[in-house]
């Protein structure tokens, strides 16, 4: 699946040779804050735990795994977007929900670009494909990511412990149907 490029954005499915864009963007302390308490992602996270869990679920077919964002005047990496179903890790994952998620620099926040780019990855799979939603998490603290959830037309649905092999966290969903 290709994901056309939006006015301002391309994009581009990630593969286990992008480790270095992954370890990079994790750096930054504030782009880490609501995922982990600001905490930096070592290499050895990224190789033996993250390119791992993005190669389980990655189905380019099927427009799964982790898009990487580029400013298209310039060809610069600025984040990411995931897209994988709600509890893939769990022995019910949820395949017609397709679970939303972003990461990007701190530089590139407040532009409108991991809004711009959810939309536009959102847009196309709800086109091409048979889900019934899209979803997503985030700390109830994080306004940014909310303001995209409810830019994204989704709407609160509940406050819960999300559990995952790699931690439980407490989180807000929201979620929005696809009129088919």
């Amino acid at each position: 699946m290709q994901i056309p490029e939006t006015k301002r954005l391309s994009f581009r499915l990630m593969t286990q040779n992008d480790g270095e864009m992954l370890y990079q963007l994790d750096q930054d302390i504030e782009v880490m804050r609501f995922i982990n308490g600001g905490k930096r992602t070592t290499r050895d996270e990224i190789t033996n735990v993250l390119l791992p869990r993005m190669k389980s679920y990655t189905t380019p077919e099927r427009g799964w795994g982790i898009w990487a964002v580029f400013l298209k005047e310039t060809n610069q990496y600025i984040g990411w977007i995931l897209v994988r179903p709600m509890d893939f890790f769990s022995d019910k994952p949820q395949f017609d929900n397709l679970e939303l998620g972003w990461r990007f620099e701190r530089a590139s926040w407040g532009k409108g670009y991991a809004t711009e780019a959810a939309k536009a990855i959102a847009d196309e799979l709800a086109r091409k494909t048979d889900i019934k939603k899209f979803c997503a998490i985030a700390d109830e603290d994080n306004y940014g990511s909310i303001g995209i959830m409810k830019k994204l037309g989704m709407t609160f649905i509940k406050q819960y412990i999300h559990h995952d092999p790699l931690g439980d966290w407490d989180v807000v969903y929201y979620e929005r149907s696809i009129a088919k």
